[in-house]
């Protein structure tokens, strides 16, 4: 599997090297999330710019990792860019686009990790000052 990442001090970008997302690398890209996941990284961005391509599995392999960074626990982000027409209508045909936060470019993905941090620290300071008072 072919991609690369760049971590930031909020959020970690993989971009995905390959044109399908299918049984072939699947495996690999949940492996690389669950060990993202393992090393405490909460913010994702999944950039399918090169995708063309994607199956079941794929589709598998992307809701592992939502459940992951999207969890109440890990309280983060996975937000996913630069999908085109055909896996967009995977998506929508899987009534999956209302679970899944899709973006179309990787700087409106910045926003919302951004966006979510923000809205993370403002609920912890709501919450500390309701168990202070």
């Amino acid at each position: 599997m072919r991609f690369e990442t760049k971590t930031h001090d909020k959020y970690l970008a993989l971009k995905l090297n390959e044109e399908k997302l299918d049984s072939r690398i699947s495996p690999d890209l949940k492996s690389e999330f669950i060990r993202l996941h393992t090393m405490g990284v909460t913010n994702v961005i999944l950039n399918l710019d090169e995708v063309k391509y994607v199956d079941s599995s794929g589709l598998s392999a992307i809701l592992t990792a939502n459940r992951l960074f999207s969890s109440p626990e890990t309280n983060g982000a996975f937000v996913i860019c630069h999908i085109n027409s055909h896996v967009e209508k995977l998506i929508k045909i899987s009534h999956l686009e209302s679970v899944l936060n899709l973006l179309p470019t990787e700087s409106e993905a910045i926003e919302a990790i951004f966006m979510h941090e923000v809205e993370k620290e403002l609920s912890d300071e709501t919450e500390l000052g309701e168990t202070e008072g």
